[in-house]
């Protein structure tokens, strides 16, 4: 089964399969040898990890492209690409959806935050009117080449308006055509109830630190959720990582006392070529 109907078939399954965030190629092939059955390439994380910055809508749709050009070179899993609030308005989204399908996408996430966004965690958001992102998700179904292509169409309204309204431009959203919604950021786990009893495969993103409460795959499988969202965990735990392992160089002018990063050296130092049975040995500088 190739990867956008891969991707359907779990979404359908409802199942709360766990989908960890890539902001590049290294950790979606992680990701792949772990046995994941996604990847999210991830806003945040890529804007964290080219920019060095918080996610305020600051990516280009140029610079994500070339992100998933290079996951997908990378991975055969299906790539379920966050592309924010589409870069712009309906025509906006058309040009986007055609890049990311092209670049490799097999589904896209469209968000429905005035610009420039913030992290669906962020205080201090603003969404467009539900019309407009009526529009543009019009706009990103009717220009996708494959109609395998898969629409995810998040709204950010549950901190602006409440739940109610959340839910209703879910609903809206998905009359307007998209293939499973996203309700961000609800605060309780009678809110999470709620979201999952929607006619389409839903997604529900973890966030340590965020506003939804931290809450297990079968608990989630259990309320109907499709695929869970750890976005930005690999990348959080890479950046504690290196914190740890260079300030240890600093402190200590050597990484004698750094034994974790030295047992896991000999296999970072060996990756997979794609396509490849056998392992090729990275050169050490």
């Amino acid at each position: 089964m190739t990867a956008k109907p891969a991707l359907k078939a779990l979404m359908g399954r409802r199942q709360a399969a766990i989908v960890p965030g890539a902001p590049n190629a290294l950790t979606a092939r992680i990701i792949a040898d772990l046995g994941y059955e996604a990847v999210y390439v991830t806003g945040a994380g890529v804007t964290n990890f080219q920019l060095g910055a918080p996610d305020l809508g600051l990516i280009t749709l140029t610079e994500l492209a070339e992100t998933v050009t290079l996951i997908r070179d990378a991975v055969t899993l299906p790539l379920i690409v966050d592309a924010d609030t589409g870069f712009g308005n309906a025509v906006n989204v058309t040009r986007t959806v055609r890049v990311l399908e092209r670049a490799g996408a097999d589904a896209i996430q469209l968000e429905d935050q005035d610009f420039p966004k913030k992290c669906g965690h962020f205080s201090g958001k603003a969404v467009v009117t539900a019309a407009e992102m009526v529009q543009k998700i019009h706009a990103a179904v009717d220009s996708r080449r494959d109609p395998g292509l898969l629409i995810i169409a998040r709204t950010d309204a549950r901190a602006i308006d409440g739940l109610d309204a959340a839910l209703e431009r879910a609903e809206a959203y998905i009359a307007a055509g998209a293939d499973a919604t996203f309700v961000e950021a609800p605060e309780a786990p009678a809110e999470l109830a709620r979201i999952g009893r929607l006619a389409v495969p839903q997604v529900a993103n973890m966030v340590f630190g965020g506003k939804t409460p931290l809450t297990g795959q079968s608990e989630l499988a259990r309320l109907g959720f499709a695929l869970v969202l750890y976005a930005n965990t690999a990348l959080q735990a890479a950046v504690h990582g290196m914190q740890s392992v260079l300030g240890a160089l600093r402190r200590d002018g050597g990484l004698d006392r750094a034994e974790p990063l030295r047992l896991h050296a000999a296999g970072a130092q060996q990756l997979r070529v794609p396509g490849e049975r056998g392992l090729v040995q990275q050169a050490r500088a």
